[in-house]
């Protein structure tokens, strides 16, 4: 007799029906429940990631409980099983995983990612394997952000504008970092299901005349202007130059940190610019992706950028261009929307998704 084999696993009890390959069920004895389960049982630690553009970063679940969140600079590091063996390898011995659940920046294929904006492939089997981990499973960064999102609390939001999250509905996350990306998460009583988009590669939308000069300046520069070429870190920088430009000044190179700390000080016109059309660029592309969805759980802004510059969000055209959409701006109206500014979003995601695996076997 052949049974089922993986990672996520829990320990059988007596009397538990129990799948077998080819579909037939069994009712297990006690001595066959402790006999199956010493082949199937849950591993007791598993090494949860989220690997981004810029940062990777490690933590280890033991037993539902999180530990050791770590965050590394992926340029310092050759490759997503370097960084993990040296994160591994500062773990006490008790907590060396045995699986990995990893949430990587990029399309998921065949188990491996390709990720868009670093150097790194993220494959499964080359982690198993360097790792010396039983199973490693791969998926999207923000299907691990579409998970988490039952899981916030009040603590780890900044509420932008006065609407109260409803008790359910569909929610979407998505979040300007070094590049793009957007997930939502569907569910009724009893499922889940997070549907993952390629979002920030969606062609950026005109609401006024001032948006269409500064998408006819950036088109003079770049072959397709898509969400992602304004909304991430790289894009402040396209953005900055494209308004300069547009109002005719001349102005200093400048990195995305220095744009935003210059647009918060108040001390250079065209930074402050920037930021507030990043702020109301952001705000139609949330209305759409609400729209699109029919995310009436609310939509959540996650990423390394925004969280710099809340209060600043609060004031700016965010909310006025979210629900700016004619018709339908009384259904937008309906829907909150929030930064998330818990540490690290993706690890409440990789543990929920952790869970539910175990509880599906």
């Amino acid at each position: 007799m052949f049974f089922r084999r993986g990672s996520w696993r829990r320990r059988l009890q007596a009397g538990e029906p129990f799948n077998i390959l080819g579909g037939a069920i069994i009712t297990l004895t006690a001595d066959e429940a402790e006999r199956v389960s010493a082949v199937v049982d849950v591993p007791k630690n598993e090494l949860l990631a989220d690997i981004g553009a810029t940062n990777a970063r490690f933590a280890v679940l033991t037993n539902g409980q999180l530990s050791n969140p770590t965050t590394y600079a992926v340029a310092d590091h050759a490759s997503p099983v370097e960084a993990a063996r040296t994160f591994i390898a500062g773990l006490a011995s008790g907590t060396k995983p045995d699986t990995a659940l990893v949430a990587a920046a990029g399309p998921v294929v065949d188990g491996r990612v390709m990720m868009t904006n670093a150097a790194w492939t993220v494959d499964a089997n080359r982690m198993r394997q360097g790792l010396g981990l039983q199973a490693v499973h791969v998926i999207n960064d923000f299907e691990a952000l579409g998970w988490s999102l039952p899981g916030f609390v009040s603590a780890d939001l900044a509420v932008i504008g006065q609407v109260q999250p409803p008790s359910r509905g569909t929610m979407t996350i998505m979040g300007p970092g070094t590049g793009f990306g957007l997930s939502a998460l569907a569910s009724n009583a009893r499922t889940e299901v997070v549907l993952v988009t390629e979002a920030g590669h969606a062609t950026l939308s005109s609401e006024n005349r001032r948006d269409d000069a500064i998408i006819l300046a950036l088109r003079e520069r770049l072959p397709h202007v898509s969400v992602e070429r304004v909304l991430s870190g790289s894009g402040l920088i396209q953005l900055y130059e494209a308004i300069a430009q547009v109002d005719g000044r001349t102005v200093p190179q400048r990195s995305s940190v220095d744009i935003v700390a210059h647009a918060l000080a108040g001390d250079c016109e065209v930074c402050r610019s920037t930021l507030e059309a990043f702020c109301a660029f952001l705000g139609s592309a949330a209305g759409n992706a609400a729209l699109t969805l029919g995310a009436r759980g609310g939509v959540f802004i996650a990423g390394g950028i925004v969280p710099r510059f809340i209060d600043f969000l609060r004031q700016s055209a965010f909310r006025e261009r979210f629900e700016a959409k004619g018709r339908m701006a009384s259904y937008l109206a309906q829907i909150p929307t929030a930064v998330v500014i818990h540490p690290f979003p993706a690890f409440v995601g990789l543990a929920r998704l952790a869970r539910s695996l175990d509880a599906a076997y």
